[in-house]
């Protein structure tokens, strides 16, 4: 079974919990809804690809961290969606959530999606409850203050933010998780991981930065345009589309750079390599070969 299989099977299995008989039906529809289809599961696959590269010697507990970040980052979709943030109507070529299932509903998805994910993590992970400590931890300090998600979702109510400093906890904080989970899963020592994550978010961010500036709606699946409406940091309108591509490319190469001596190194370094030049659309591609 392949990596994308692994992170849908479990995904599933997750989701299922939520709608077990007794819930309420429009919240149990909300929150499949708003889990599939998805895009590239760029953040699970990162995970089970560090865990692989660290001997991935608990499969269960690679694939419940891998599920658990990527349902932390379906929350953050559904509540950066909503009216009073970002105001977006579509999501991965859909209706957003509050659109389709209104924004009350909205936001007790988001809310579902944050204990699913921990939930998720305490069942795949209980059979070592030493790691499964170190990933409640991990997984935990990618979400809230000072420096998760929710820290960056709030830097954008403040009056000054250093691009940098909003990039690490909008984007980066998931990916760092994302591979110290990995190294985490698999008895690896995950502290020096946090580096090769923080590199790989910021680079998706600089690209999500560029997809807002250069590309359609009908391309990105979302509303283009939109940091320059709402006054946000965006690479590109700060540095120009060469300057974020240059800082793009830089990352990229960093991240390859910084993967710690592990016996997958090899495979891993190849794996990045492939999913960076995920990160842009096709408009964009050529532009980073």
């Amino acid at each position: 079974m392949d990596a994308g299989q692994r992170i849908e099977r479990t995904l599933d299995n997750a989701v299922a919990y939520a709608e077990a008989p007794g819930a309420p039906p429009r919240l149990a529809e909300a929150i499949r809804y708003a889990v599939f289809p998805g895009g590239h599961r760029i953040r699970p696959r990162l995970c089970l690809a560090v865990a692989a590269a660290c001997g991935d010697d608990d499969p269960a507990a690679a694939e419940s961290a891998a599920a658990a970040i990527e349902l932390l980052h379906c929350a953050s979709l559904v509540h950066d969606d909503l009216p009073c943030f970002d105001d977006a109507e579509t999501r991965r070529q859909k209706p957003t959530v509050h659109v389709a299932f209104g924004e009350p509903l909205a936001v007790l998805t988001g809310d579902a999606l944050i204990v699913l994910a921990f939930e998720t993590l305490a069942r795949g992970a209980a059979r070592n409850p030493h790691r499964l400590a170190a990933l409640v931890g991990l997984v935990a300090r990618a979400v809230g203050s000072p420096a998760g998600i929710v820290a960056g979702q709030a830097w954008e109510s403040e009056e000054q933010v250093a691009l940098s400093n909003y990039q690490q906890a909008k984007t980066g904080a998931l990916f760092a998780a994302a591979t110290v989970a990995g190294a985490a899963a698999a008895g690896a020592t995950p502290l020096p991981w946090r580096l090769l994550g923080e590199c790989l978010g910021e680079a998706y961010q600089v690209a999500d930065d560029l997809r807002d500036v250069a590309c359609r709606q009908e391309e990105i699946g979302k509303p283009a345009g939109r940091d320059a409406t709402l006054g946000r940091p965006n690479a590109a309108l700060l540095l120009g589309m060469g300057g974020a591509l240059e800082r793009l490319k830089r990352l990229s190469a960093e991240a390859i750079e910084v993967i710690p001596t592990c016996p997958g190194a090899d495979a891993l370094r190849a794996e990045i390599a492939a999913q960076t030049r995920l990160f842009l659309p096709a408009s964009l591609a050529h532009e980073f070969a």
